[in-house]
């Protein structure tokens, strides 16, 4: 099922704004570290990893001329205002995975998830079971993108493995919606049943003021109860939500809560409430993320099958499992259209699944830029969401820097004419697409992107509030 790569890239430049990726031959896997692509992507740059930050990248938020991304041992910034010389402004150094980001004015929120012996930069890891640990949300103020300043800690039931941002109507506060999974009896502040997520309010004048105001029960029922079983044929239960995307703009957000996919009434942001609940016994194992299209009439929810460190893209797991399932919405509830998965085998030392990946704002149509870990970065149209169609994709040999099974992308998405691509080792690389389906998302110019927190796209010049982790 594999392209022949070198050859793509050897395509003659006058055919690459129209080319499409073709069915390609699984034993052609590139060598280690081997850049590959589609002939309608160039490979802008990349800027390595901060050596002041000693773990992966995770994920990325977006803000003016910044790029903001996320590491488990701390976040870094980038100037991003001309692309192909994207440069580090500097590093802060917290460690704490797995930092999941969001910002907003000259806040940013990070996500920690590991249990901490305090909540300074300064602290330890040690185990969940001692009374003392913190895990949470931390706050950094970043107008001075070169002199973060770290000004106020959230602690939340079972930390915050990842945060989705939801403003106020009248712009005077910032709601987070914390996501966490997995309790245990012997922790004592992640006590099984675990079936709710923590809302943080943050006055924006006074954001140090933030404080959790609510932890609202989304499954009453106890969720989906999980399907026992070894790797890959095993579901997991429904114990937290793994990440919300909120378009407040349409009062609608939607959840990736491990066993199930959820659809929530947001109109009044203090009580979100579940309107549609959707589960699949048969492909999905773990329910990671979600995007709506710019209509908010579609959700693309990504398994991650093997939590990113299994090699789920080859013949032996097939094209619907870790993959991308399509759902229109109807009548309110959640109606399955179909499965999209990389169609190029990966290395067996290659993890790769669905991962994170946004919206690029193309007028009439519904076209999204992808991480697939090790598979690399995949754009698809996903108009007819029955019958979604890939049209670009950009991919490295296996990553030799690290073990196997510990590399690749974990996000990729579109901001203002270019791709951005976090990646665990290799450090923050930069895309550019040029291909006449998709050049008119070139006149969109975005003021914000959050991955968790999307807001509708207009054409010439308009700022988007959010963008479509």
């Amino acid at each position: 099922m594999f392209t022949p790569r070198r050859a793509l890239i050897l395509v003659a430049a006058a055919l690459a704004a129209v080319a499409t990726a073709l069915p390609a031959q699984a034993a052609d896997i590139p060598a280690p570290g081997e850049i590959v692509m589609s002939p309608n992507i160039t490979h802008v740059t990349n800027v390595p990893k901060p050596q002041a930050l000693a773990d992966i990248h995770t994920d990325m938020a977006f803000q003016g001329d910044y790029a903001y991304v996320g590491n488990y041992y701390g976040f870094s910034i980038y100037d991003i205002k001309h692309p192909k010389k994207t440069s580090l402004v500097s590093s802060v150094v917290c460690p704490g995975g797995q930092m999941d980001v969001s910002v907003y004015g000259n806040l940013l929120f990070g996500s920690v998830d590991s249990s901490r012996s305090d909540d300074s930069c300064n602290s330890t890891g040690q185990t969940a079971s001692n009374k003392a640990s913190w895990e949470g949300v931390r706050i950094f103020d970043v107008s001075n993108k070169s002199q973060p300043v770290y000004i106020k800690s959230v602690e939340t039931n079972c930390g915050s493995h990842t945060n989705t941002l939801v403003p106020d109507k009248a712009g005077e506060n910032v709601y987070i919606y914390v996501s966490s999974y997995s309790p245990s009896a012997s922790f004592p502040d992640c006590q099984p049943p675990h079936d709710l997520i923590s809302i943080i309010k943050v006055p924006l004048a006074n954001p140090t003021a933030a404080t959790v105001i609510a932890t609202p029960n989304l499954f009453p029922d106890g969720g989906f109860p999980g399907v026992p079983g070894p790797y890959p044929l095993g579901k997991s239960a429904t114990t937290g939500c793994h990440d919300i995307t909120a378009y407040p703009e349409k009062n609608i957000a939607a959840g990736a809560c491990m066993g199930e996919g959820i659809l929530l009434d947001i109109s009044n942001p203090e009580q979100p409430k579940v309107t549609a609940t959707v589960r699949d016994t048969v492909n999905f194992a773990f329910w990671h993320s979600a995007t709506f299209n710019n209509q908010g009439t579609k959700v693309v929810f990504t398994d991650e099958l093997g939590g990113g460190t299994r090699a789920t893209c080859n013949a032996a797991i097939g094209p619907n499992k870790g993959a991308n399932a399509y759902y229109d919405i109807v009548g309110g509830q959640l109606q399955f259209k179909s499965y999209f998965k990389l169609p190029r085998h990966q290395a067996d030392s290659e993890n790769c699944v669905a991962h994170n990946g946004s919206l690029i704002p193309v007028k009439g149509r519904d076209v999204m830029v992808q991480a697939w870990y090790q598979g690399g970065i995949s754009v698809v149209d996903f108009t007819d969401s029955a019958n979604p169609q890939e049209l670009a994709w950009f991919e490295r040999g296996p990553d030799n820097t690290a073990p196997p099974l510990d590399g690749g992308f974990w996000s990729a998405y579109y901001y203002n004419g270019y791709i951005y691509g976090s990646d665990f080792n290799l450090g923050l690389d930069v895309l550019k697409l040029n291909d006449p389906r998709t050049n008119q998302a070139n006149s969109v110019k975005m003021d914000l992107l959050n991955a968790q927190t999307q807001g509708s796209y207009r054409e010439r010049g308009n700022g988007v509030p959010g963008g479509g982790h």
